[in-house]
């Protein structure tokens, strides 16, 4: 038996070795997740929606983070540059008033984070809106619903259709 896993380690390493001294790279990168569905627009996600919300370092006085990915529908490549809109009933206002809402852009990885004041319940739940309503791809609205209203952070993530 420890034969036979010695002969298989040798070669499991040979035939790693052979692909690497093959050029073929494309191996040894992690693989990207192919035919990853686009994210639905959530029930409720556009409510009080106002289009153009400026871009902002933050919304109001801070305190509640609004975190999350944008990656392209297909492949999974994070996008980068493209702007989420955040809204949501505050310590500091309702989710109607204009100055709560602002947006944001995301980082190289196709991250976002942006800082709001502490989201309190509304309807009878604490939860945010996110939008990306931007043109090259399709619009999407979410609703994240937070599990507890004394959480500081929330956290959405986007997979984004081309426009047609």
């Amino acid at each position: 038996m420890a034969d036979t896993l010695t002969t298989r380690r040798m070669l499991l390493t040979a035939a790693a070795g052979a692909v690497v001294s093959a050029g073929m790279p494309g191996l040894l990168v992690p693989a990207r997740a192919n035919g990853l569905a686009a994210t639905p627009t959530m029930r409720g996600g556009a409510n009080n929606y106002l289009p153009g919300a400026p871009i902002v370092a933050r919304i109001g006085g801070g305190g509640f983070w609004m975190t999350g990915t944008v990656r392209r529908a297909g492949d999974g490549v994070p996008l980068a540059g493209q702007r989420i809109q955040v809204w949501a009933h505050t310590t500091e206002g309702h989710e109607r008033d204009p100055h709560s809402h602002g947006a944001t852009l995301t980082d190289a990885n196709g991250a976002f984070r942006l800082e709001m004041p502490q989201i309190v319940p509304a309807f009878g739940q604490a939860h945010g809106h996110l939008a990306y309503d931007g043109d090259e791809f399709e619009t999407v609205f979410l609703r994240p619903v937070m599990a507890s209203p004394t959480e500081t952070s929330l956290s959405a993530d986007f997979v984004l259709q081309p426009a047609v």
